[in-house]
């Protein structure tokens, strides 16, 4: 790492700036950093999805859906779910394309079906990404770190694939059918469910005298590898409204009674305001920890601090 200056940036308008999130799953978006993406919308930026698959080997996890009509029709269905999402968060969208890899369960792991988007060559996965990348030109692009987050096998591709999407779409000999070269100034993982962030939620609603469902998660969780590789802090808790909103739009996918909204929001934005990122990429100077994804972009002067590195 480099010890950056307080040097400027070129100046970039919050309407010429651009922020790629990479998702696995229609409901994925709304899940991890819709908040951020709400908060950047309503800032004139403008974001993009790109959705991997169709979600259509899902499980139905709201039990009122929980029904033999929605499961005939749960492709179709999530295409519309996120239909609305997109329409809540102001967002574009765009779909990869591949098929649902499902989440193997059992001992031992059933093998992935065939065809499925976990089991694809990682360059041919990336190449509607690399056009996507090239046409939309963002600065920022967010995806899932190696682990996927998770171990969901689509989780764990949809990051292999933007990676290798990020190589290819600044390469001026890859894949020129697909536009020009575009180089992403910087490159985010997806933190956001870490547990210092749960502990938050859990003391803030012990101290309001409320039940916190996260308590035996605690207890188990041991990881703190999540913890000690933030850099990025969004402050966007004014936007919780609309990520739950959001959230409610895949009604497949999502209990309106479940855990997702068992912490008020008023407590949600007092014990814990952010949505958290790691910065892994960045072709511009900027100090960590970060407030913003595009901190270095909009030609500010960085923040005086002796700590201040850039990847």
């Amino acid at each position: 790492m480099v010890r950056m200056s307080s040097a400027r940036e070129t100046t970039t308008p919050a309407s010429g700036l651009r922020l790629l999130n990479v998702h696995a799953h229609p409901d994925d978006e709304s899940s991890k950093g819709a908040a951020t993406t709400a908060k950047y919308v309503a800032e004139g930026v403008r974001v993009m999805v790109a959705t991997c698959t169709g979600g259509e080997r899902g499980d139905v996890l709201n039990p009122k859906m929980d029904r033999p009509e929605v499961w005939e029709r749960i492709g179709e269905i999530r295409r519309a779910e996120m239909d609305e999402a997109r329409r809540v968060l102001g967002i574009e969208q765009r779909w990869l394309g591949w098929v649902d890899s499902g989440l193997p369960e059992g001992d031992p792991l059933p093998p992935l079906p065939e065809g499925c988007f976990a089991l694809m060559e990682v360059d041919e996965a990336a190449a509607p990404l690399v056009a996507i990348i090239r046409d939309f030109r963002p600065q920022v692009v967010t995806t899932y770190d190696e682990k996927g987050g998770y171990p969901h096998p689509d989780h764990i591709m949809c990051h292999k694939v933007t990676m290798r999407a990020l190589e290819l779409a600044a390469d001026p000999t890859a894949l020129p059918e697909h536009g020009e070269p575009w180089q992403v100034a910087k490159v985010y993982y997806q933190m956001g469910f870490h547990r210092l962030r749960f502990a938050a939620l859990d003391a803030a609603m012990h101290e309001h005298g409320l039940e916190s469902p996260y308590r035996e998660r605690l207890d188990a969780w041991q990881d703190m590898e999540f913890e000690k590789r933030i850099t990025t802090f969004v402050p966007c808790g004014d936007f919780y409204e609309v990520r739950d909103a959001a959230l409610k739009a895949h009604a497949t996918q999502i209990d309106p009674d479940g855990h997702w909204f068992a912490v008020p929001t008023r407590i949600q934005r007092m014990a814990w305001p952010t949505e958290d990122f790691e910065l892994v990429r960045s072709t511009v100077p900027t100090a960590i920890p970060e407030d913003d994804l595009f901190a270095g972009l909009r030609g500010e002067p960085l923040p005086d601090r002796s700590e201040g590195y850039v990847l």
